[in-house]
């Protein structure tokens, strides 16, 4: 599955836009990163934790010259832990429970403000006085 159709399952699901659902994975995705770029681990209950390590370097060797060694340098590198309840679901050890999509709570009507005295209405005259001018302009020539 692809970003894609992730997004087309969970709109489908939920009832959403397409582009709601974007946003909110481009959004969800974007905290990740920024959290494992700070250094903090993000932990997402029952499905995983998303943590940076240190890699130490090390030295590889060339698949084209195996003869020739190379020097791997060291990286921080992105890691993600399976929850418990992930990993018993994919062994099947457990079942995926329902989906529980929460309907956004109705609107509460909003109070009536105190009622402020209508504006007045245009003016007429300015209207007209349009046309007076044009008029006027007329009778110049």
């Amino acid at each position: 599955m692809n970003k894609a159709e992730l997004v087309n399952q969970i709109a489908k699901s939920t009832g959403q836009t397409k582009m709601q659902v974007h946003n909110a994975v481009a959004a969800m995705l974007h905290s990740i990163t920024q959290g494992l770029q700070k250094g903090d681990r993000v932990t997402l209950v029952g499905f995983g934790t998303f943590e940076r390590r240190q890699r130490q370097a090390r030295t590889g060797v060339n698949p084209q010259n195996p003869k020739q060694k190379l020097r791997i340098e060291a990286a921080k590198v992105p890691v993600f832990r399976a929850g418990q309840e992930l990993k018993d679901v994919v062994d099947g050890r457990a079942k995926l429970p329902a989906l529980k999509v929460e309907k956004p709570a109705a609107a509460a009507p909003k109070k009536a403000a105190a009622k402020k005295p209508a504006k007045k209405a245009a003016k007429p005259a300015k209207k007209a006085a349009k046309p007076a001018k044009k008029a006027a302009k007329k009778k110049k020539r």
